[in-house]
C-alpha cells in the first residue's frame, strides 16, 4: 500500500507539472503583435533607414531622436538565440550613440553609427 501511494503521488505530481505548464499558457499581451525574426529584422533595418535619411535631409534633432528611438525599441523584437541577442545587443549600443551624438549635434558621427548599426542588424539574418 505504501508503494502504491508513493506511486499516485509521483503521477499526481508530474499530471500537475504538465497542466501547469508556462510554455503552454504562454502567449502574448493583447494588442501586441509577434514577429519571427527575420522579418522583425527587416523592420529594425527599415526604421534605421529612416532615420539615416531624416539625418542626411537635415531634420529637426528632436524628431530624428525620436526616429533613433522608435528603431532602438524595435530591436527589442527581435528574438532567436543569444548569439544574436548578443549581436543585436551590439547594434543597439550604436544606435544609442548615435541618438546622444544628435542630441549633442554631431551629426556625421551619429551618421556612421547608424550605418554600421544598420549593417550588423542586417547581418544577423546570417545567425539565423
Amino acid at each position: 500500500m505504501n508503494t502504491l501511494k508513493k506511486i499516485a503521488l509521483a503521477a499526481l505530481v508530474a499530471a500537475s507539472f504538465g497542466a501547469v505548464s508556462t510554455t503552454a499558457f504562454a502567449e502574448t499581451d493583447a494588442g501586441r503583435i509577434v514577429y519571427t525574426p527575420t522579418v522583425a529584422i527587416d523592420i529594425t533595418a527599415g526604421k534605421i533607414q529612416v532615420a539615416v535619411d531624416a539625418l542626411i535631409a537635415g531634420g529637426d534633432a528632436e524628431a530624428v531622436s525620436k526616429l533613433i528611438k522608435d528603431a532602438s525599441d524595435s530591436v527589442k523584437e527581435i528574438n532567436a538565440s543569444d548569439s544574436v541577442f548578443k549581436a543585436s545587443s551590439k547594434a543597439n549600443g550604436l544606435i544609442k550613440a548615435a541618438r546622444n551624438h544628435v542630441k549633442e549635434g554631431a551629426n556625421q558621427q551619429a551618421e556612421q553609427e547608424l550605418r554600421d548599426a544598420h549593417k550588423g542588424i542586417l547581418a544577423l539574418k546570417s545567425i539565423l
